[in-house]
């Protein structure tokens, strides 16, 4: 069934911590960053001199069990949670990915988007470098274990100067664990501590599940690395022209909204959305309701400032994941139900205003609209606590090409009746912006503004999977 929203790539988590159980400790680390990516998940172990690495597609619960966990024995591990931005879903895309480096194994775990891949893999193959899957992580992968001079840490670096984009990243080797972020900071990365070893983890909820204290964000164009015989150390490799970039959409919706951001908890500033939401477009109605999961903050906002009751008008089926079993065509017309479905004796006869994060393509919207009106909502006022996306990502979001999306090619009012809704407001960017508390010059807002932090060359713009075509075509067998 397609799913018409914005998706993350992956979530990324490291731990070096001797005298631990650090599979187990990196697992439940995954499970809190599960929301990241559902395609696949890996983890890697040392035990200071051999890797062993277990991932496969699945959900993290799915690819792991005890008998597992217990093989994987050492002293520091990695682990990666994917959802495919580019590269196929294939087996051989999960991550951490494994190469050698002067004799020693590496792994590594990669969250967001190069823009410069296709060149660096042609520099690479040019040198003798084979290549097995399609993503742009393994050109990462590629660059650091190719690098034959100098520590891991030196590797990382020379690398982090040629790659350009969005990432962050864990790596580790026999002996240690890095974990590194872009210069811009486009996709989060932060820094724990689990009684006195270190943690990295794309979000602070993977640091708060396994009892591990925030320490700080990574800073953008950070390297830290934690080993036995020196500890933790860090770096940074400057960017001429770089500032921070965090993306927007790891406030709005990506992250969980019990991480914390910039010093903020996601789900307060997401409830300061609605507020703002309501202040710019109020309306007559009986009801706020919330298309779970990820609309529920904004509307107990919406709710709040506006005094009208807040409620749940739509059940979601948590437990619907991806699945090989399609259903047939009558099932996939109904599509949403497999997700949504409404409270029929809450909402029948009400006015009603539904709280969103964001409208991409339109597809499902018109459908939940359709779905409400047919259960009886007396009006459907729509109110989407982002602004109109009107710009594709090229930093680590799985988003459609322009023509895709739908406010790109239609104002408001030609989206409201597209979708059948009685309003639509989309929360304005100066809205968006006073909800964080936090200056402009902090963020990635591209996907509203089109102004992009890191240039992507033209051809890259017009087709950001172009890569993936090429690289499914010439992979090394």
């Amino acid at each position: 069934m397609h799913d018409d929203r914005l998706h993350d790539s992956c979530g990324v988590f490291g731990i070096h911590a001797p005298g631990h159980d650090v599979a187990r400790l990196t697992f439940f680390g995954l499970y809190a960053l599960q929301h990241r990516g559902q395609e696949s998940a890996g983890i890697a172990v040392s035990d200071g001199g051999q890797v062993t690495v277990i991932k496969d597609l699945g959900l993290v619960s799915h690819v792991f069990n005890e008998q597992m966990l217990q093989s994987l024995s050492g002293q520091h591990a990695i682990g990666h949670t994917r959802y495919s931005t580019t590269g196929l879903s294939h087996w051989a895309n999960s991550q951490p990915l494994v190469r050698t480096r002067n004799g020693d194994v590496i792994a590594l775990g990669h969250n967001g988007n190069l823009v410069n891949t296709t060149q660096l893999r042609d520099e690479l193959k040019r040198q003798g470098v084979r290549f097995n899957g399609t993503t742009d992580t393994e050109v990462i992968t590629a660059l650091i274990a190719h690098e034959a001079e100098g520590d891991l840490l030196g590797a990382v670096r020379k690398a982090v100067g040629k790659i350009r984009g969005a990432f962050s990243a864990a790596v580790m080797s026999g002996d240690a664990v890095v974990g590194f972020r872009d210069p811009y900071g486009v996709r989060p990365l932060c820094l724990g501590d689990y009684e006195g070893n270190p943690v990295i983890s794309s979000e602070t909820s993977g640091l708060d599940i396994i009892g591990a204290r925030f320490v700080r964000e990574i800073q953008p164009g950070e390297i830290v690395i934690a080993d036995s015989e020196h500890g933790l150390r860090s770096e940074r490799v400057e960017l001429a022209g770089a500032r921070p970039a965090l993306c927007i959409f790891e406030f709005i919706y990506f992250a969980r909204p019990d991480s914390v951001m910039y010093g903020k908890t996601l789900h307060a500033v997401r409830q300061e959305m609605g507020r703002h939401l309501w202040r710019e477009a109020p309306v007559e109605a009986d009801l706020v309701i919330p298309v779970p999961d990820t609309g529920m903050p904004a509307a107990i906002g919406c709710a709040a400032e506006s005094g009208i009751p807040y409620t749940e008008g739509l059940i979601k089926n948590r437990y619907v994941h991806r699945t090989f079993i399609q259903p047939d065509d009558r099932l996939r017309q109904m599509g949403i139900r497999m997700k949504l479905n409404p409270l029929t004796s809450v909402i029948k006869g009400k006015r009603l205003v539904v709280v969103d994060d964001s409208i991409v393509r339109g597809n499902t919207t018109r459908r939940l609209v359709r779905m409400l009106f047919d259960a009886g909502a007396a009006e459907v006022h729509l109110r989407i606590s982002a602004p109109a996306i009107k710009w594709p990502c090229f930093y680590g979001i799985d988003m459609a090409t322009r023509d895709e999306l739908i406010a790109a090619r239609m104002s408001a009012d030609e989206v409201r009746d597209h979708v059948g809704a009685t309003s639509l407001h989309y929360l304005t960017l100066d809205g968006l912006q006073a909800s964080t508390g936090l200056p402009r010059t902090q963020f990635c807002r591209a996907c509203f503004d089109g102004d992009y932090p890191i240039a992507a060359p033209e051809e890259y713009a017009m087709c950001k999977m172009r890569f993936e075509r090429d690289a499914a075509k010439t992979c090394d067998p």
